[in-house]
């Protein structure tokens, strides 16, 4: 019997896929960083029953029309907005992603770019590197207290519970915004429920763990901004398009808020000349928020366990709803 044919978007360490190698023919883009280009996308996947893909790989009716095979589809992320959904159903493909792997280690990053941006610790390593540390002063690169500041999160989904565990630790006062209150997150975290807008202008962080929705598009706008104290600092590890650039920029540059941790962007990637690369008040990572060897290995096996389990006939173990 003809094995069936997994395509994966990105070049991966062979090793990993030793234990599928057998029950599947897997063939996968050449290149780790550089996405496959659209028109070898289209043509690979026509014979392909499972696609392992990126969230910056755009899986909409075109490409599900060039795969009469495809039956399923694993996101290596939480988030699925690269995925039209509607379209998935219809030409029925089941979409899986990978929650719950990268929740820890997704809120370490978050956890550590605000105390990096809080810190100034990026601006001070570059402050060594660039020969300008010749004496020692008082105010030397002061930065921001976080033990018993108030944090505000915005999303109280895994991800934002587990910064919050992190902030009780840092004795924290912890607010927090979501869709439908979290009791059980408000007695065991001790994190009080507030509305948005009390929740901007309260907090001295506010932490974006929102999913990209019709509703959080441009969330963190110039009228939010403006609403937040002088010295808060804004930190955003969920969707760049969550955050109308343009007013945060204006916001950093006017001093309307103090500093800004950001490890997406709306447009991906950027460059050293994108405007918020231009200020020592914005500390920028690439989209690293579950990047550690051992989730991204436990996120690329979910993946191939996600397709595996449909192309068995035993079921995604993680499909989205």
């Amino acid at each position: 019997m003809e094995k069936q044919h997994i395509y994966i978007t990105r070049k991966i360490d062979d090793a990993v896929f030793a234990p599928y190698a057998e029950q599947f023919e897997i063939h996968m883009w050449e290149r780790e960083e550089d996405p496959v280009p659209r028109d070898i996308l289209l043509e690979a996947v026509k014979d392909a029953d499972g696609l392992f893909c990126m969230l910056s790989d755009k899986i909409d009716e075109e490409l599900l029309r060039h795969a009469p095979n495809l039956k399923v589809v694993s996101n290596l992320a939480v988030g699925y907005d690269n995925i039209d959904l509607d379209e998935a159903e219809k030409h029925g493909v089941i979409a899986t992603n990978t929650p719950d792997v990268l929740t820890e280690t997704t809120a370490d990053l978050g956890f550590a770019l605000l105390m990096a941006t809080a810190r100034r610790i990026v601006e001070a390593n570059q402050y060594i590197k660039t020969n300008q540390w010749q004496n020692w002063a008082p105010y030397l690169l002061a930065g921001s207290d976080i033990h018993h500041k108030t944090i505000g999160i915005v999303g109280m989904g895994r991800i934002g519970e587990a910064i919050a565990n992190r902030a009780k630790g840092f004795d924290m006062n912890i607010l927090y915004h979501n869709r439908s209150r979290k009791p059980d997150a408000e007695q065991a975290l001790e994190a009080t429920y507030v509305s948005f807008d009390q929740l901007i202008r309260e907090a001295d962080f506010i932490v974006s763990v929102v999913p990209f929705t019709k509703e959080t598009n441009k969330l963190f706008n110039q009228a939010a901004f403006e609403k937040m104290k002088s010295t808060a600092i804004f930190i955003n590890i969920s969707r760049g398009a969550t955050v109308d650039e343009d007013a945060l920029v204006e916001a950093l540059k006017m001093n309307k808020i103090k500093a800004a941790g950001l490890d997406v962007f709306e447009v991906e990637p950027i460059t050293n000349e994108h405007p918020l690369m231009q200020l020592e008040n914005a500390v920028c990572i690439p989209h690293i928020g579950s990047a550690s060897e051992e989730t991204r290995t436990k996120m690329i096996q979910l993946c191939m366990d996600n397709i595996a389990g449909v192309l068995n006939g035993t079921g995604a173990k993680t499909a989205i709803q």
